[in-house]
């Protein structure tokens, strides 16, 4: 009978590891049901080009105009550019350059940003996408909005033949399918993003009107310019022009800006737009190589 307690607890013993085997199996069928989720797949680029390095130096010769009128030295200093301070060399990188001559000051800076998704549900192209969509709301664009609108103006053109009794409500809106045509929209967000930079035959609208920002074709995965003239009560001729695109997990930023020694003189805002994005396409391709 002494032995009795003992035989007890061995069965008690034998009872709980069957019931928590059990438990464990319960909890394995359980868990083999569920979804099991497969990795985003890694972005095209895992690191970034030297900034500063970038911009070939005939064409930082042919953005900054005077700097090789400069001095050797001087030469060099402006064409070799201000590295930006970042604490990620690996995500985000840029370089500015900066030349004043006697009739205008012009500056360029580019931005290189790898952008890295830590849900292994979402790729990295997919959140660079999130990002870039974040700068063009910015904007004032959207990309819902398609750039070139000759499609959009042929089907208005139809319903307004089909539809005489409502044609005057048809005219404003195919006046602004032809605006957007020719490029003379008007500043707005919603129209400039369909324009394109061709002024209308006639038009005394200035410089800043007749170049509306817009998004681009044909330039990475996305991209969009943004054309900033002066500030509002501003005496000074100050123009900016960025262009913006992805290309996979990287989106690049491109500001080139002219200020005019004197403010009766008003920046060429075609030529700025022109070559902002000859150069984005340049470094477009140098990224795809």
């Amino acid at each position: 009978m002494a032995y009795v307690p003992g035989v007890a607890l061995l069965a008690a013993l034998v009872v709980g590891c069957s019931a928590g085997a059990d438990g464990n199996a319960n909890g394995a069928d359980s868990k083999a049901g569920s979804p099991t989720v497969t990795p985003a797949p890694p972005g095209k680029y895992l690191t970034l080009p030297a900034p500063c390095r970038a911009v070939p130096r005939s064409t930082l010769k042919d953005l900054l105009p005077g700097a090789a009128e400069l001095p050797g030295d001087q030469q060099d200093k402006v064409f070799r550019g201000s590295a930006a301070v970042t604490y990620d060399t690996d995500r985000k990188v840029g370089c500015s350059w900066k030349s004043d001559a006697p009739s205008a000051t012009r500056s360029l800076s580019v931005d290189f940003e790898r952008v890295v998704s830590y849900d292994p549900a979402v790729s990295d192209d997919d959140r660079a996408d999130t990002v870039y969509a974040k700068k063009e709301k910015a904007a004032g664009l959207s990309s819902s909005t398609p750039p070139g609108p000759p499609d959009e103006k042929d089907k208005k053109g139809e319903e307004s033949e089909t539809s005489e009794g409502s044609g005057k409500a048809e005219d404003p809106a195919d006046a602004d399918t032809d605006a957007d045509a020719t490029g003379s929209a008007e500043p707005s967000p919603s129209e400039s993003s369909g324009g394109s930079t061709d002024g209308a035959p006639g038009s005394s609208s200035s410089p800043e009107e007749a170049l509306p920002s817009r998004i681009l074709d044909n330039l990475g995965d996305a991209a969009f310019l943004q054309d900033l003239p002066k500030q509002a009560g501003s005496p000074a001729q100050h123009h900016t022009v960025s262009v913006v695109f992805r290309t996979s997990n990287v989106v690049v930023t491109v500001r080139y800006a002219e200020q005019p020694a004197l403010i009766t003189q008003v920046p060429d805002g075609r030529e700025l737009q022109e070559k902002a994005q000859a150069l984005a396409r340049k470094l477009a391709e140098t990224l795809s190589e």
